[in-house]
């Protein structure tokens, strides 16, 4: 029935050119009211109608064909009316009636710590999926790490140490499946798509479980000592391997598999889950990390002789170019943290308090109490404060 309700959804909101969730909410609740299903489940059908619908609107204007969306798989996705008693979520199916699906020991662990809060769930046939959230107190930095993403590995430290996490088994995995997958010599196009799709998905459970265990101990140091985390912008960098641009077929088929998005987003929510800051720096200030001494300042020179090493003329030293650029980000990353500090109070400048009681300047809340935030609010609110460490 949730799998109708969002079909019809989706049919509305083409034939009506509505992508907005409002606008598809006005047109499409009042023509789900025959079927007979808990109204918050007509309203979660619709609001997943409308992110469908968005992402191809998205996808038409920026030139990629897409067809008509359609649900095929059962599915149930909801955010009311559920919860969870004696290891158990409860769901609604009718007016009065509930069932009962058993949680496995590990969820139940995990929606029982304190601050924990499950906020919808999606359930197919063969997967229960939870989505929860939890408060995390805010960490205290007193320094930041750079990571540097690399295609073999990737490069975390600062000024005081720089470490490597060997991500070679992700290379590897890529290349064996690439392997397996044109060994099939079977000319039939539909028996060719799932076999890759098979092997696809093999080899995206595979080096997601890599890419897990390095990035867990990389949140487990930040944590220990209390260093924020700079992330180096590299969008658009598939540009580079593209064919005719010098490379290799085998070459480019490595670096277009490489998987830094998806390092990227388990480092960004690992630390968004304990409460670490994450800076994100944009393509300008990422610009000549890794070819930029970090003693002089410096342009680094290369030398086919030194395997991605680089050295310097006036320093007359030679770096690592992936440590080169984790240390080149975090000091950005310190930067950006000190002039994204709030400013000094008056009471700190030596001002008495009684001379500023006249003019009070009222809390102003964001999207509120006004469109846009304060400019001191604009400069710094979007960013935990972290205290820069001497360097």
């Amino acid at each position: 029935m949730f799998r109708r309700m969002l079909n019809d959804s989706i049919r509305i909101g083409l034939s009506n050119d509505a992508f907005s969730l409002r606008r598809l909410s006005l047109l499409s609740y009042s023509q789900l009211a025959h079927y007979g299903s808990p109204s918050y489940y007509k309203l979660c059908s619709i609001s997943r109608a409308a992110g469908i619908l968005a992402a191809r609107k998205k996808s038409l204007k920026r030139g990629f064909p897409t067809r008509e969306p359609y649900a095929i798989r059962p599915q149930l996705t909801s955010c009311y009316g559920f919860k969870i008693k004696n290891g158990e979520l409860e769901i609604p199916t009718s007016r009065g009636r509930r069932s009962q699906i058993p949680l496995t020991k590990h969820t139940q662990e995990a929606v029982s710590q304190p601050g924990v809060t499950v906020r919808s769930f999606t359930l197919t046939r063969t997967r229960l999926s939870l989505c929860i959230a939890r408060d995390a107190p805010k960490i205290e930095c007193t320094s930041t790490v750079g990571v540097d993403r690399n295609l073999y590995d990737l490069a975390v430290g600062n000024d005081d140490q720089t470490h490597h996490y060997d991500l070679s088994e992700t290379v590897r995995i890529a290349k064996v499946t690439t392997r397996i997958v044109s060994s099939f010599k079977r000319n039939d196009a539909r028996i060719r798509e799932v076999v890759a799709s098979k092997y696809g998905r093999r080899r995206f459970v595979r080096t997601r479980h890599v890419l897990h265990n390095v990035t867990k101990r990389i949140i487990a140091v930040a944590v220990q000592q209390r260093t924020a985390i700079v992330l180096e912008n590299i969008e658009g960098i598939r540009c580079l391997y593209r064919k005719g641009n010098g490379q290799g077929r085998k070459y480019r088929g490595r670096m277009n598999g490489w998987s830094f998005g998806e390092a990227q987003r388990q480092i960004e929510y690992k630390a968004r889950w304990v409460g670490l800051p994450v800076i994100r720096l944009s393509r300008r200030e990422t610009r000549g990390s890794s070819v930029t001494c970090p003693r002089c300042g410096e342009r680094l020179q290369s030398d086919k002789r030194l395997n991605r090493k680089l050295w310097c003329q006036k320093c007359r030293l030679v770096m690592d170019r992936d440590m080169v650029a984790a240390i080149n980000l975090a000091r950005r990353g310190r930067v950006r943290f000190a002039r994204s500090r709030p400013p000094i109070p008056l009471e700190a400048k030596g001002r008495a308090v009684e001379a500023v009681k006249e003019n009070p300047t009222p809390t102003v809340i964001s999207g509120v109490d006004a469109p846009k935030p304060t400019p001191h609010t604009a400069s710094w609110s979007n960013h935990p404060v972290v205290t820069p460490g001497s360097s």
